[in-house]
């Protein structure tokens, strides 16, 4: 791993500190870009995940999906716990929290908008740094490969309508229009740029071509996850240091549910007999978000200085250390598995 691989939690402090303290700094011009948008969805906003997930995309063989029938139990669970059980269980966690736990400490609207963008975190299961997760624990590249390429299709249809269900059921007006849209802007668009351009190069007969071009791709993806993470932080600095106290109360819910889902999916994983390079790999893309997506869809749908995308950001602050810290679960837990 590179050097921003390996210390990716510390870049991302560094930026969390810059946005916030930039923010305050220099407030008119962040209010400046933030009414940069078309739609509803920030331009700059968009350009920087852009940046981030496209080179993802590139990586994923959508044709390595005719091995899925070799070895489907750690798909099914992947499946299974993407879109049956944690967008209800992120969706439960809410409202008990921000309904229940903390209703005397947070003003009803606010409250409503926080689960919202839980929800939108939920919805969204993780497709970038799957594929980091996934060297990291040693796991199964192929099968990781197949897994993100399968999860994307089903997000390209289910997405939306979970969303809305689960958005309506916390009483939340959603417009359609607009969660569509940015479904197809940030899921569709990069999958067919991202798949046009992989098949231009495999067409070459070249595999070290396609190496070539990811690898120059990579610093560009995570300059745009650093630039996105300090433009959501420096949109958010005057609520985050007027309002620290909502950031654990937001964290503290989301932390409940990384882990919980997490430890869900390895027991299954280890009652399903299936091999730790399989096992981990699954076990974290269920626990991950794309947060890139739900931060976009947050901001599309409620503003981007509203409690829904504060709550998404907080879900890019917690999305690193909490996921290197299951990383090295799995790690010292590899002779749990054959």
């Amino acid at each position: 791993m590179g050097l921003f691989e390996r210390y990716l939690s510390l870049w991302v402090a560094l930026c969390i500190v810059a946005g916030v303290f930039l923010g305050n700094l220099m407030p008119a011009a962040f209010t400046m870009l933030s009414k940069l948008e078309f739609a509803h969805v920030n331009l700059v906003v968009a350009l920087l995940i852009w940046v981030m997930i496209y080179p993802m995309m590139v990586q994923i063989d959508f044709s390595s999906i005719k091995d899925v029938g070799r070895r489907p139990k750690g798909l099914i669970l992947t499946l299974v716990i993407n879109w049956l059980i944690k967008p209800f269980t992120m969706a439960a966690l809410g409202l008990l929290f921000f309904k229940g736990v903390f209703a005397d400490w947070v003003d009803p609207q606010s409250a409503t908008e926080y689960i919202a963008g839980m929800i939108l975190l939920g919805v969204a299961p993780c497709t970038a740094m799957v594929f980091v997760w996934s060297q990291l624990t040693k796991g199964d590249p192929n099968y990781t490969l197949v897994q993100v390429s399968i999860n994307d299709i089903v997000m390209v249809f289910a997405f939306a309508p979970i969303a809305a269900f689960l958005l309506g059921v916390s009483d939340i007006d959603v417009p359609w229009e607009t969660l569509l849209l940015s479904v197809v802007i940030y899921v569709v668009l990069p999958l067919v740029a991202g798949s046009l351009t992989r098949r231009k190069l495999e067409h070459q007969d070249d595999k070290q071509g396609l190496d070539r071009f990811l690898h120059q791709l990579k610093p560009w993806s995570i300059i745009g996850l650093l630039a996105t993470v300090v433009l959501l932080f420096g949109f958010q600095a005057e609520t985050i240091i007027s309002k620290p106290q909502i950031i654990v109360l937001i964290a503290i819910p989301l932390l409940i549910q990384t882990y919980g889902i997490f430890i869900l999916a390895y027991v299954a994983a280890k009652a399903l007999k299936l091999p730790h390079n399989i096992a981990a790999p699954a076990s974290l893309i269920g626990s991950s978000n794309f947060f890139e997506l739900a931060v976009a869809v947050a901001i599309s749908l409620f503003g981007l200085h509203s409690g829904a995308a504060l709550a998404t950001v907080v879900g890019v602050l917690v999305e690193v250390p909490v996921m290197l810290s299951l990383v090295y679960f799995a790690n010292r837990t590899r002779h749990w598995f054959k």
